[in-house]
């Protein structure tokens, strides 16, 4: 929100153009593998062949912007006249639980998923109102998370088994699952 506000007093005072964007949960290929989002650590515990962990009962919601539809919509929003702030996200919502077992059925069905205590600072709902995206910028999302999610998974088995190989042979587990994939 500063940098919202700086954003706007400089476009004031100087009349420089300036565009403001509110990004939602984005997800896809080159995601880093220990950034600490939701996607990343259940595709990650997925594929190594640990328990996926889900905070609480998983009934909190989210939703995912797939990456190339994220690029699209900055992109409409760098090159139209409207300022901002307009949300650039994907209203589709999710809970936590859905998008665990959406990876579990992906990756490995047998994959263990495991409940710990929901963190007090956990909110409970995270879902973008596009209107403004979709009135302003003739944009809203296209891919769905189901097939956002086996390209994000592709690009991690890679980087995943990869990472084993530079060790001399592939990780187990991983290995095991990439078996029983084939």
């Amino acid at each position: 929100r500063m940098a919202e506000t700086l954003c706007m007093e400089y476009y004031r005072q100087h009349k420089v153009q300036v565009r403001i964007a509110r990004i939602f949960n984005t997800y896809g290929p080159r995601m880093l593998e220990n950034d600490g989002r939701v996607v990343s650590n259940f595709i990650v515990q997925a594929l190594r062949g640990k328990p996926i962990t889900v905070y609480g009962k998983g009934d909190q919601t989210r939703s995912f912007c797939y990456v190339d539809d994220q690029v699209d919509g900055l992109i409409r929003l760098m090159n139209g006249e409207h300022r901002g702030p307009i949300n650039i996200g994907n209203p589709g919502e999710y809970t936590i639980l859905q998008l665990a077992q959406t990876i579990q059925n992906i990756v490995d069905p047998k994959a263990q998923i495991v409940f710990k205590p929901l963190p007090s600072d956990d909110p409970k709902k995270r879902k973008p109102d596009i209107t403004k995206a979709q009135k302003f910028l003739g944009w809203e999302p296209k891919v769905q998370l189901k097939e956002g999610l086996q390209h994000t998974i592709e690009d991690f088995k890679k980087r995943i088994i990869g990472e084993g190989k530079q060790n001399g042979r592939p990780p187990a587990e991983a290995k095991r699952v990439m078996d029983a994939k084939s």
